[in-house]
């Protein structure tokens, strides 16, 4: 299959959200806390795409993952009680999520290579990125893709581990 990463636009926001609300379900059925306190949710969603950070992979026309992308642009990443493995520009991804249709297919993982791919083509060779201390899918993949831990963050009233990729200028 040949799969699409673009950013995403308002026409895409019923499939990211339908996406989402199966993600946030899946994560309470696997017993997480994490997405279970009101975010993410539409709003936010619309804020992603006005401001030109959500990014989706498609297929033809469906929308099959979702991700919010920014560059150098988390103010809690200053904080981190660890360190990071570097100290310049950063690209940072947010609100990943697989559509219930395409799970197992190895796509969470294809979606962040495109992330990375992103980085690249801006000349920025450092990804990072946090999960919640329960996202075990999550800290699966960080750890195939050679993410390091870097420590802890603070985000809307709970700790995430806090993770760096740097990435080799090809």
């Amino acid at each position: 299959m040949k799969y699409i990463f673009r950013q995403a636009k308002s026409e895409d926001s019923a499939q990211i959200w339908t996406i989402l609300e199966k993600a946030i379900q899946r994560r309470k059925e696997e017993g997480s806390e994490q997405w279970q306190d009101g975010y993410p949710n539409p709003s936010v969603i619309k804020s992603d795409i006005e401001d030109q950070h959500g990014y989706v992979l498609a297929d033809n026309d469906t929308v099959i993952a979702y991700c919010a992308l920014l560059v150098n642009d988390e103010p809690a990443y200053a904080d981190i009680k660890g360190k990071w493995l570097t100290n310049g520009d950063f690209v940072v991804y947010h609100r990943v999520a697989v559509s219930e249709d395409y799970l197992g297919k190895g796509l969470a993982v294809k979606l962040l290579q495109c992330i990375e791919d992103f980085a690249r083509e801006k000349n920025i060779y450092s990804v990072k990125a946090d999960t919640n201390f329960d996202n075990a899918g999550m800290l699966r993949i960080f750890e195939k893709l050679g993410y390091v831990y870097c420590g802890e963050v603070y985000f809307r009233g709970g700790t995430r581990k806090a993770f760096e990729k740097k990435l080799i200028n090809n």
